[in-house]
């Protein structure tokens, strides 16, 4: 498994040269391999020395056993070996009977507790005495605190366990792993999440990208406390030197002190420590590789120089998002974005020397600008690599799929699978061409995007930093791009927001030049943006510009926690807004805009709300994938259900009508009889399923003006016009008192406060509109539950 993406453990990508971790208390003069590799040497030769070279080494660190209580914590030879010591002599072996220079007592009243120890129990006590003595030195030389003082602890905790022939127990509050998920899980989720729908060939090089990604923070030496609150004076200093104890005792020094338990960094630390790092990593990767790109294999360059950068853009707008569904913990339950979970994706490999890559051209610099950040990019076009095994369903997920409730009508997860098998094979999927009316709309975009023909980026002027030439140049040109495609609007106006700080632009670049965009005001505050102008220049339409232009927005917002667009249409560009998913009904509370943006004679205000477990510039990618899935449903259910019945002679002999279900092969095509609904026999079931679907409707945003009885000094005259009020509290007392007995009069009740809502409201008041909308997602849960047909 850890093999699959082609890459072999412990091979660097770059040949041997490039950074590699500093041995503690190296000064950053020795490498990883080399310490470690000379510590190994040097516990290789003790271990293969003679029983009394042994005893003499382990009682330098044993306490005096002879009688009267002696208080020498170890045994100190006559004559010292000196400092330091001299290779050009052989070592002679001590006799048991030489006596120790400080407390007088033999060597063998030290070590009269090892008599009957087994030569392995010894050999293990001598790893740790090495240990202790690389521990000694590292104090020694380590000029920085906080190190110095691991060091030391460490140091202790080994001796003291040469003296009770104990096992080295690290005691802390918390012990691994500190956060979860962790860092390896994280990227797993990544993977699943941004790459999942693609083939199968290309997800192989992301994961190969992937292992790169993690076998790095596997080896990646952390700067100390001190440098980085130089560094970074405002962080969360308590909070980096917790981790940076934790990855010194845990991961670090254990490289080289292999009595203490190692642990991987990306399996016991989670999010925390990839923020703190994943910024000064990226940027020192890519510039050592652009230094050593002349040292790279062939069958590494592409891999490296180009794919790997754009990996890591896309994984750093996860780490530093606030609401990334990869940290959540229930990613592996299908609760973020509805994907298909893949347990165990990628494995970090195990020790091994560290990675190295180079960076792609970048075409904006945000340091350099002002309100610049580049939108998400989609997943580019990777080279083929080598396929591994197709990976099984592991148990961990069967057992999630079993414990969710089945819905009637739902699709054995069995054939599921085995649909999808064929389904991910690329050569079972029918490519359809870009002119095809099988194709997306905005397929040919996607794929411009992929071969590096267009670029998305959002960008916007600044007052407060020296401007970006490039950055002006594409204002510029979105300034055009509307004026021509916009007429009716003034030109001012339009210079005038474009150019405005407070707005931002998602622009369309082609061949360096823009030839489209959407200007646009986030109002975070209010939990909605402004869609201002959304233009592409005539000569580069109906190429799906525009779509893939709207779907970068979402991603774009999705990101930032804002759910909302709201737009002035004008009866040319309904219809583009309403393929995007815009409608007339505004889910945002009108209290929320009202003043906040500017209305438009002769223009519809449209709105859209967006999901954001849906991955926007995929969406068409999976929706096809789905279709396929279907079609390869139907055509084994049609495989089953082909069969000719002969045709029915009652008629001919005078028979009106006859039962549906009577007639021959109707019931084996999955037909069922139609009926008002299933009514839940079990009282008990009945009442969980009533409780289930009042509190995802109490639950819903719009259920507010809902939530308890119309006070008569909120709505004077209402129980005048309103004869049977009913409201959501009073349902749930309701239902604890076991009053719907059936379904008909808990929907009755439900139904009820709909009805009275609009009947005492105008239709354009807010109160109507939560009522339309809480209306359909109540009908939704019915039907859901199964209460109702569908």
């Amino acid at each position: 498994m850890a093999d699959s993406a082609g890459i072999q453990q412990g091979s660097p990508a770059i040949g041997a040269a490039g950074l590699v971790p500093a041995a503690p208390g190296a000064g950053g003069t020795e490498g990883a391999a080399g310490g470690s590799a000379r510590i190994a040497v040097k516990k290789a030769q003790l271990r293969s020395s003679p029983r009394p070279k042994k005893l003499e080494k382990l009682g330098v660190y044993s306490s005096c056993k002879a009688e009267g209580a002696c208080k020498c914590n170890g045994w100190k030879s006559q004559n010292p070996p000196p400092t330091p010591p001299r290779t050009d002599q052989p070592s002679s072996t001590v006799s048991l009977q030489e006596p120790c220079r400080s407390c007088s007592h033999t060597l063998g009243d030290h070590v009269t507790h090892l008599e009957n120890v087994s030569e392995e129990e010894m050999n293990r006590l001598l790893g740790i005495v090495l240990d202790v003595e690389y521990l000694y030195t590292c104090v020694h030389k380590e000029e920085d605190a906080d190190t110095k003082q691991v060091y030391f602890s460490l140091f202790k905790l080994l001796r003291k366990s040469i003296l009770q022939m104990g096992k080295p127990m690290l005691e802390a509050q918390e012990s691994p792993p500190f956060e979860k998920p962790s860092i390896e899980q994280g990227v797993n989720n990544f993977v699943q999440y941004k790459f999942s729908h693609l083939p199968s060939k290309e997800r192989q090089t992301i994961m190969e990208l992937a292992k790169m990604f993690l076998n790095q923070i596997n080896y990646w030496q952390l700067e100390t406390p001190s440098q980085r609150r130089q560094r970074v004076p405002n962080d969360d200093a308590a909070g980096y030197k917790a981790n940076y104890t934790r990855w010194l005792c845990y991961c670090n020094v254990p490289q080289f002190c292999d009595s203490l338990p190692r642990y991987e960094t990306t399996q016991i630390f989670g999010r925390t420590l990839v923020r703190s790092v994943f910024t000064v990593m990226r940027k020192q990767l890519l510039e050592q590789a652009r230094q050593e790109k002349d040292k790279l294999p062939p069958e590494k360059r592409t891999l490296i120089l180009t794919h790997f950068p754009k990996f890591l853009s896309m994984l750093e707008e996860e780490v530093y998002s606030h609401s990334s569904p990869i940290w959540s913990q229930d990613f592996l339950a299908g609760a973020s974005g509805g994907l298909i979970p893949i347990h165990t994706v990628i494995s970090a490999p195990p020790v091994a020397r560290p990675l190295y890559y180079s960076p792609s051209p970048v075409s904006v610099d945000p340091s350099t600008c002002g309100s610049v950040s580049p939108a998400r990019k989609t997943a580019s076009v990777l080279e083929p690599n080598p396929v591994g095994e197709k990976r099984k369903p592991s148990e961990p997920l069967l057992h999630e799929e079993n414990k969710r409730p089945r819905v009637v009508g739902d699709i054995p997860m069995e054939l599921i699978n085995e649909v999808m098998a064929t389904i991910t094979d690329p050569a079972a999927v029918p490519e359809t061409s870009l002119l095809s009316a099988h194709s997306a709309r905005d397929e040919a975009a996607r794929h411009e995007e992929r071969r590096g023909v267009i670029e998305f980026h959002v960008i916007g002027n600044s007052l407060n930093q020296k401007p970006n030439k490039r950055i002006l140049m594409w204002l510029v040109g979105l300034q055009n791009v509307f004026s021509h495609q916009l007429p009716r609007m003034p030109k001012e106006y339009i210079t005038r927001l474009v150019f405005d700080p407070k707005h931002k632009t998602l622009s369309l670049i082609k061949d360096g030049r823009v030839i489209g965009g959407i200007c646009f005001r986030m109002f975070p505050s209010q939990g909605f943006t402004e869609i201002v102008f959304c233009a592409v220049t005539s000569n580069e339409q109906v190429k799906g510009y525009g779509t893939h232009l709207m779907n970068h927005l979402k991603e774009y917002h999705i990101k930032h926690d804002i759910l909302n667009f709201l737009t002035y249409a004008d009866e040319y560009a309904i219809g583009y807004f309403k393929k995007q998913g815009f409608s007339k009904d505004i889910k945002v509370p009108k209290a929320k805009y009202v003043g906040y943006i500017k209305d438009y004679e002769g223009a519809t205000l449209m709105g859209c709300e967006l999901n954001p477990s849906i991955p926007y510039t995929e969406f068409s990618v999976i929706i096809k994938k789905q279709k396929e899935i279907i079609k390869k449903l139907i055509e084994r259910k049609q495989a089953q259900i082909r069969k000719v019945y002969p045709g029915l002679s009652c008629f001919k002999e005078g028979v009106r009508q006859i039962p549906i279900e009577s007639i021959p092969g109707i019931r084996e095509t999955g037909w069922k009889p139609i009926g008002k609904g299933k009514e839940l026999k079990d009282p008990e079931q009945l009442y969980s399923t009533l409780k289930t679907i009042l509190q995802h409707v109490k639950s819903h945003p719009n259920a507010w003006p809902f939530m308890e009885p119309v006070k008569k000094t909120e709505a004077p005259g209402y129980y005048q016009v309103i004869r049977f009020p009913m409201d959501l509290k009073t349902m749930s007392e309701r239902l604890k008192s076991r009053y719907y007995m059936t379904r008909k009069l808990f929907m009755a009740d439900m139904q009820r406060i709909f009805t009275n809502c609009r009947e005492y409201n105008p239709p354009e008041s807010e109160y109507y509109k939560c009522a339309n909308l809480l209306e359909k997602f109540f009908y939704t849960k019915i039907k859901e539950a199964g209460l109702i047909e569908k």
